[in-house]
């Protein structure tokens, strides 16, 4: 049949296609028994309308998915077609159930090649995410082990088949369609003598899947990011920088933002209030404001109602000094995270040590992950944060020249790239020659998503103006992230060649 004569409609099953639907089912499970009674597929067609779907060519049936809804727990195990059915060749269908259990899909043979069992699958696939199903569940026969069955067992067959060594008219097409092999289940139907009455149990995932709970306790899937590119200026008090800090976090509280990102090292210019000459003291004397900013701006974020990740700052513990930054929870929480790699300036002039330990922070709006500046140019923290489940990478970072701004900008993109995950930067701008160490700054503050059709076309969220103090905001989907690891052009995380390399975590233990 020629493809421009085809006038395709994709639908679903009425009471009247019945025989329509007996002559197709006839013809293609003659093997078998046949058609289904035609009381039976009335009763799936009044119990789960939405799950009976198919394709009509110019009014005539073509094509049939039928579908009941199941238990999970129940249908995930071992079971037998006899199974699903009840008294008079009523076929069990539980409205209750939280999963899809794909009971038949045939294509007239005629039809073969124009890929409507994929169209019939992908309209399924629809449905039990609108539905917020756990997954879908089928028995698949294997008719074409008949041929191997004294080369291989069972399980050796599936095997040849998955790596395509063999097809096999069903498993194929369901492995071709995403379905996982979790059981080879033994007399599932008896008289599919092709089979020899085994079949696989299959599996299609929804990874979108929500189990039910308390609205108060949903996480948010929506995120919006405020960042503040900060102008370095000339201050003369912790309350006239804590005043300019509260400025911005209203600002965007007042636009809804979940969190507020502040640059590394924002409070230098405080340094401006002591000796110059010696750097080591100069730092030491900005760290003794630490503990107050940490504890004003928890309250901040507690009375904005807003997650704040502060930045960094000079923290001084046990006579040592460290770069760190705090993750605000408006809760009330707060978390820490210390620099782990210290630049050569950082280490000399400031005399930073690096911290050993690093985490990924779970907050009412994401798994969030700090990499203060020269962290975010080392692959390796950002795999361990994708390991973890990071959603979004948060960067607060200081460069005086360009091409420090591009190290910091080229390696974000790169770990939102290979870890499929949102990565925001931002820094500070402007002069301030009164300080040592702040004379320029340079920045373009920015979020970056992975690169694929879900997301811009250059994987850049937002950015702002450069070297401008302003602030930034993004709006991500975190169900985005779910389905790029999934169901991407490519899958950066899943394909990770393991068995060739690993990653050790601070501890020395491989990950």
């Amino acid at each position: 049949m020629a493809h421009d004569e085809l006038h395709l409609n994709l639908r679903n099953l009425t009471l009247q296609d019945y025989d329509q639907l007996q002559l197709l089912m006839d013809q293609i499970y003659d093997d078998i028994g046949g058609a289904w009674p035609r009381d039976t597929i009335n009763a799936l067609v009044e119990q789960f309308p939405d799950g009976q779907i198919c394709i009509e060519d110019s009014g005539e049936l073509v094509a049939v998915a039928l579908t009941v809804r199941v238990k999970y727990e129940r249908f995930s195990n071992p079971h037998t077609y006899d199974d699903l059915i009840l008294r008079n060749e009523k076929i069990r269908h539980d409205a209750s159930g939280d999963s899809l259990y794909g009971l038949d899909v045939l294509v007239h043979p005629e039809y073969r090649g124009y890929r409507l069992g994929r169209r019939l699958y992908e309209a399924r696939k629809e449905l039990c995410r609108s539905m917020n199903l756990r997954a879908i569940l089928a028995g698949g026969r294997v008719p074409g082990y008949h041929k191997y069955s004294d080369q291989y067992s069972p399980a050796e067959y599936i095997e040849r088949v998955d790596r395509k060594e063999i097809y096999d008219p069903i498993l194929t097409f369901q492995l071709s369609n995403d379905f996982q092999v979790t059981r080879l289940m033994h007399k599932y139907l008896p008289e599919d003598e092709k089979s020899l009455g085994y079949a696989t149990l299959l599996e299609w995932r929804n990874i979108l899947y929500t189990p039910p709970s308390s609205v108060i306790n949903v996480k948010k899937t929506q995120v919006r990011m405020g960042a503040v590119q900060w102008q370095m200026r000339e201050f003369h008090s912790v309350e006239e920088v804590l005043k300019q800090v509260e400025y911005f976090v209203d600002a965007l509280s007042d636009y809804k933002s979940d969190f507020a990102l502040f640059p590394e090292f924002f409070n230098a210019p405080l340094m401006g209030l002591t000796d110059q000459m010696d750097q080591t003291r100069a730092i030491r004397f900005l760290a003794g404001f630490t503990e107050q900013f940490r504890n004003e701006m928890s309250e901040m974020a507690v009375s904005y109602n807003i997650n704040i990740i502060t930045g960094s700052m000079p923290l001084l513990a046990n006579d040592r000094l460290y770069n760190v930054s705090y993750l605000c929870h408006r809760d009330g929480r707060v978390d820490e995270q210390r620099k782990i790699h210290i630049t050569p300036h950082e280490r000399r002039d400031w005399v930073i040590e690096g911290g050993e330990t690093f985490d990924v922070f779970e907050t009412d709006a994401g798994n969030v992950a700090i990499l203060i500046c020269y962290d975010i140019e080392f692959p390796e923290l950002g795999r361990m944060a994708a390991e973890k489940n990071v959603d979004i990478i948060c960067v607060p970072f200081w460069t005086d020249t360009k091409n420090g701004y591009l190290r910091v900008r080229h390696c974000a993109q790169a770990r939102a790239i290979e870890n499929e995950c949102y990565v925001v930067i931002t820094g500070s701008v402007g002069n301030l020659p009164k300080v040592e160490n702040l004379d320029v700054q340079y920045a373009q503050s920015s979020v970056f998503s992975p690169s694929d059709f879900a997301f811009p076309h250059d994987a850049v969220m937002a950015e702002t103006t450069p070297n401008t103090e302003m602030i930034m905001f993004s709006d991500m989907d975190l169900e985005k992230l779910i389905l790029v690891r999934n169901e991407g052009s490519v899958t950066n995380l899943k394909d990770r060649r393991t068995d060739l390399y690993q990653l050790a975590g601070p501890s020395g233990k491989k990950r």
